[in-house]
């Protein structure tokens, strides 16, 4: 086995991934073939698009602002996506009067733990995340307080969406206005960037 992690350390620096090595996730297993074992390698999915063009050097800037706020953003989003789905499936095991309870607890714990790191977000974080919810579970942010937490509280926090220049009923384009957003989310997860 040990020449098998050689073989995937030569193959990784013949591609040029030097630097990358610790963010691919490259899976690396054996087939018993004849007798030899024979290393299986699978390199993930990497995208390649055509360099940038910018206009101006400020245009670059934006483009560098949009890569880091994405970053910045993008793994709270993931977050939000699994607390989600786990607090969906204990929800359907749990008996319907211990539910509210259990939502409320949940709140109170995602608040505690996270509230700080979502306060500190910018308006262009902030709206950016909320597209990114809604690129991750198919739901907008709207819709999700409303099925978790009630119509009343998904208004109050409409509300307070709008009197930041923000919108829970965003939805995410990836082929019109969030193209930009979508390459750099397809770059982050394949750890090009």
């Amino acid at each position: 086995m040990s020449r098998v992690k050689y073989i995937v350390i030569a193959i990784l620096l013949s591609c040029g991934f030097t630097n990358a090595t610790a963010q691919i996730a490259v899976r690396v297993d054996s087939v018993a073939y004849n007798g030899d074992t024979i290393p299986h390698i699978t390199f993930p999915t990497l995208h390649k698009y055509p360099p940038r063009p910018y206009k101006s050097k400020r245009a670059k800037q934006k483009y560098e602002r949009l890569v880091y706020n994405v970053k910045r953003v993008y793994p709270l989003a993931r977050m939000v996506r699994q607390t989600i789905l786990e607090t969906y499936e204990l929800l359907q095991l749990l008996p319907e009067s211990e539910r509210e309870a259990h939502l409320k607890r949940v709140e109170k714990g995602l608040m505690e733990q996270y509230g700080k790191q979502f306060r500190k977000l910018s308006r262009t974080q902030g709206r950016l995340l909320v597209k990114l919810v809604d690129r991750e579970c198919n739901n907008t942010g709207y819709a999700l307080t409303k099925a978790f937490l009630g119509h009343t509280r998904a208004n109050v926090y409409q509300g307070i969406a709008l009197l930041f220049g923000n919108s829970l009923n965003k939805h995410y384009d990836p082929e019109g206005e969030d193209r930009e957003v979508e390459r750099i989310v397809l770059l982050i997860e394949s750890g090009q960037i």
